[in-house]
């Protein structure tokens, strides 16, 4: 499996970004896929999460700004970030994995497959 993220850069307050993450190698017809970041000195933050059917749950921090979707025929993740803030500047991964699943609903943070990583960083 290989999940690699791109689409980070720096903006300014108020920008977008919309973060891809291809999936390879990754063929569950049950799965949960997530947004983490991780910002310097704090710990990993799942941020946002979709399920193969489709149900969505995002992070307090970024509910209303933040939207998670998926192309199944692409196999890509995507998290369109609109209304940027400083406090959104970290390090960005995608997660996959076949059993976090709970009635239809991604949970939990241990995922079993990561992608690399790509920074988003956004200035006041």
């Amino acid at each position: 499996v290989q999940l690699v993220e791109s689409g980070g850069g720096s903006v300014q307050a108020g920008g977008s970004l919309r973060l891809s993450c291809a999936a390879s190698g990754f063929s569950y017809s049950r799965y949960c896929m997530a947004w983490f970041r991780q910002a310097p000195g704090k710990g990993r933050e799942r941020i946002a999460s979709i399920s193969n059917y489709g149900y969505t749950k995002y992070a307090d921090s970024v509910k209303g700004r933040f939207t998670i979707s998926q192309d199944n025929a692409k196999n890509i993740l995507y998290l369109q970030m609109n209304g940027l803030k400083p406090e959104d500047t970290a390090m960005y991964y995608c997660a996959a994995d076949p059993n976090l699943l709970n009635l239809g609903v991604c949970t939990g943070t241990d995922f079993a497959y990561w992608g690399q990583g790509t920074q988003v960083t956004v200035s006041s």
